[in-house]
């Protein structure tokens, strides 16, 4: 990480406590934890509508669309 003073003239300890702001800001930003990858099951909208349990079209749909699966 380069950084390069372009006006003015910090002392040492100014200069130093601008870096621990940076350098601390740097490190909490790469700790930060990446997003999980699957969402939770109950979050998922395909566990809704499960595609097996969908009814077919036909005459009797009307009847078994209420029939345990």
């Amino acid at each position: 990480m380069v950084i390069k003073v372009v006006r003015g003239n910090p002392t040492p300890e100014e200069l130093a406590a601008a870096l621990a702001v940076v350098r601390a800001r740097a490190a909490a930003a790469a700790s930060v934890p990446p997003a999980p990858e699957r969402l939770d099951e109950w979050a998922d909208k395909t566990r809704n509508i499960p595609r097996h349990t969908l009814t077919q079209p036909g005459p009797t749909t009307w009847r078994t669309s209420y029939w345990p699966r």
